[in-house]
């Protein structure tokens, strides 16, 4: 059986990351892990940005 990766369903922050481009909250979070451990990817609905924020 298969066991499904941890992280996927992993915390974070316990409300929308702002994004650094148009300072909006009306974001969603892509998937938990970025480039390291401690970064994010995020969607930014109000501009269409996709960004990184920390953990």
């Amino acid at each position: 059986m298969r066991r499904l990766d941890p992280s996927v369903t992993a915390g974070g922050e316990a409300g929308p990351a702002r994004c650094p481009y148009c300072g909006g909250t009306n974001t969603e979070r892509e998937h938990p892990k970025g480039p390291s451990l401690c970064r994010s990817i995020h969607y930014c609905e109000d501009c269409g940005e996709p960004f990184e924020a920390m953990a």
